[in-house]
């Protein structure tokens, strides 16, 4: 099961529309059209007949074939051969047309941006990394993101390593790929994913209420999406054919979740669901830089930083063990650079932990896993957030 339909593809991806062949794209998907490209993107390259888009989409033969007219008339589908019939002529199998279309994906940690750039089947076709330091002040970070963005090598003929389609120009923003449909952007909350606001991110007070949605489209010159890197790390996991209902749990710099429920990313009311490392285990503990004391984080942290990871593994199984009571989950999905370092001790440490407490309630233990996709799963993640709607996904 991939990850379930969301708001109609035409909603905004950010402030102001999209623009170049990124609005094209955008601007002519109707629900229908959407419907089409999904299956299309799911069939990869062995594409799909039109008959079969009729059959599952429900949508008539007439309407299917006006839809895959204008899509290959865009660029978006092509042919992909025949495939024998069960009667009568054979049958023309159409494709995604992957390069048709792009999205960057960034995440930006406490030390560290990462960039992305992938096609429309999410697959990553260049990437960049650079030293971070998130409380350096707005105009420090936002730069450094731009200089990332536009050295991301990019693709087509001639683009690897070649970042001018999408560099900065003399004006001081940045000129776009044209088939370039936004930036999605994730990192540590609490933020107002709505509006693309930031809170009070966690040991960095400083970034309380700023519009980083807004300053990121105005500096980049293209829409853009912002979202807690849990989030956005569950949405690509989802998009990528996780099923079901998940926690991903990613420990790096911080500690937090991502909540799938139902096949959706689940954000709360105020879009601020996902808080998991700031739940009190220990009353009276150590402080933690959210301002209380005996938070999952700052347990599990202060474990890694003495070298006791299988403490650490403990500690987050019992923060985990919490949620798994909570949502009644069918996974626990392990992510982050920490956990990327010993996967199989904090495999083995949180699973000891959910397998105690099925013990005691006589259930199965739910499974623990690490999440695919390693480090860049957050800003592969984030580039879904642009995707998912074109999809007619939930995303952005």
């Amino acid at each position: 099961m991939r990850g379930a339909r969301g708001p109609g593809p035409t909603g905004p991806v950010g402030p102001g529309g999209p623009g170049g062949g990124g609005a094209n794209l955008l601007a002519l998907r109707s629900h229908n059209a959407a419907l089409v490209l999904d299956l299309l993107r799911a069939a990869g390259d062995e594409g799909i007949s039109r008959l079969e888009l009729a059959e599952r989409t429900g949508l008539t033969p007439q309407a299917v074939s006006k839809i895959t007219a204008r899509l290959r008339e865009d660029g978006l589908a092509a042919e992909a051969g025949r495939r024998a019939s069960t009667g009568g002529k054979p049958r023309t199998v159409l494709r995604l047309v992957p390069e048709a279309g792009h999205a960057v994906g960034i995440h930006l940690d406490r030390d560290e941006v990462r960039a992305v750039l992938v096609d429309l089947r999410g697959t990553v076709v260049g990437e960049r990394r650079a030293a971070l330091d998130l409380g350096a002040g707005a105009e420090a970070v936002l730069g450094a993101v731009r200089e990332t963005v536009a050295g991301v090598p990019a693709a087509g003929p001639g683009g690897e390593g070649n970042a001018s389609r999408q560099g900065p120009a003399r004006s001081g923003r940045a000129r776009p790929d044209p088939t370039l449909l936004g930036v999605g952007v994730a990192l540590p909350g609490p933020l107002d994913h709505a509006r693309g606001v930031l809170h009070r991110v966690t040991g960095f007070p400083e970034w309380d209420g700023f519009p980083l949605r807004d300053a990121l489209a105005e500096r980049l010159g293209v829409p853009v999406v912002v979202d807690k890197d849990t989030n956005a790390a569950a949405l690509g996991l989802a998009a990528g054919g996780q099923g079901g209902s998940f926690a991903y749990l990613h420990l790096g710099t911080g500690l937090g979740a991502g909540l799938v429920i139902g096949g959706r990313v689940h954000r709360g009311a105020r879009t601020g669901a996902g808080e998991f490392g700031h739940q009190v285990i220990q009353l009276d503990g150590p402080p933690c830089t959210c301002g209380n004391r005996g938070c999952v984080e700052a347990l599990c942290l202060g474990s890694v930083e003495r070298g006791d990871l299988r403490e650490a593994a403990r500690v987050l199984g019992a923060g985990a063990a919490n949620l798994v009571g909570l949502l009644d989950i069918d996974v626990v999905l392990l992510g982050g650079r920490t956990v990327a370092a010993a996967p199989e001790t904090f495999t083995d440490g949180v699973g000891a932990v959910l397998e105690a407490r099925a013990r005691r309630t006589g259930q199965d233990a739910v499974p623990v896993r690490v999440a695919t996709g390693g480090g860049g799963a957050v800003a592969v993640g984030a580039a879904e957030l642009v995707l998912g709607p074109v999809f007619g996904r939930g995303g952005g």
